[in-house]
């Protein structure tokens, strides 16, 4: 099937690679016109001007934008020129409630939708290896797996629309957790003098090894936050989850904790850094 995306921010540009890569890549679009150009002249594809025009030309329109409200006015923007025939696949992180709201204005449209939020850093979104979580109807599902699968290694039907950003937001709450203990753990590292770089090669082997641990410790003992994942998209996602802790009658203390922080850190500048960035707040731990 022909696709077309539209998004071509830090995730979305290396995603849309790899579907071109794929063979399915018919168009592209981006709010700024010349990030889309670009995109278009150096893999040879279509860059349209209005979100409704890359319906013309794909079946299957995948969009990775940063906010709930940017997802519903990229679908109403999309719905004029939506048919039974198209298949919308949203890739951005939102809440499960606004999943079903786009979802129900596709639907009216007689097109299909699917959630499909992913995790895997921008690395991730590079290399295709990204993990894809999808809420969506099975056979619909089973029409655009090999669309996801072109853009990650590991894609997992969760449910029905609303449960792959469920399932998202459990990945945002765990990484909150982990980004707060790599960054305690490495700050005590530091001031016991160990050598930086050889204590995050022996615990990432180990029973405390994880992804940020291998992919980001190193970096931030080095003052380095080049995203990777932006501390604001992740203090973003965290509202999401308090938001839908709340609605299910519960309370998510750490990730509250980390949203207060980050706001901290964006108040300081820090917003566009990797989520690492959490180590500059760790500083103040030890005397030295």
């Amino acid at each position: 099937m022909k696709t077309a995306f539209l998004g071509l921010g830090g995730m979305g540009y290396g995603m849309a690679a790899n579907l071109k890569a794929a063979g399915s890549l018919a168009a592209v679009y981006n709010r700024t016109g010349a990030k889309a150009e670009a995109f278009a002249e150096e893999h040879d594809v279509s860059a349209v001007a209005e979100p409704a025009m890359a319906a013309e030309q794909a079946e299957v329109l995948v969009l990775c934008v940063s906010a709930d409200a940017d997802v519903l006015e990229m679908i109403d923007a999309l719905a004029p020129a939506l048919t039974a025939d198209h298949i919308v696949i949203d890739c951005s992180t939102v809440a499960s409630d606004t999943a079903r709201e786009a979802a129900r204005r596709v639907n009216d449209r007689g097109a299909a939708f699917v959630d499909a939020p992913v995790s895997g850093g921008t690395e991730g979104a590079k290399n295709a290896t990204l993990s894809i979580m999808v809420g969506a109807d099975e056979t619909v599902f089973a029409r655009v797996h090999d669309v996801l699968s072109a853009m990650g290694s590991g894609v997992t039907h969760m449910g029905p629309v609303g449960a792959g950003q469920a399932t998202k937001a459990v990945n945002q709450i765990m990484v909150a957790g982990i980004n707060q203990a790599v960054c305690e753990a490495m700050r005590f590292a530091a001031a016991v003098e160990l050598p930086l770089d050889k204590v995050v090669d022996v615990v990432g082997a180990g029973a405390a090894g994880n992804w940020f641990v291998n992919h980001r410790g190193k970096t931030m003992v080095a003052d380095v936050y080049e995203p990777g994942f932006k501390l604001k998209h992740h203090h973003k996602d965290l509202g999401i989850c308090l938001h839908m802790a709340e609605n299910n009658g519960g309370r998510l203390p750490l990730a509250a904790q980390t949203r207060e922080e980050y706001d901290a850190l964006m108040a300081d500048g820090h917003g566009d850094e990797d989520i690492s960035a959490l180590y500059r707040r760790r500083a103040d731990l030890f005397d030295r």
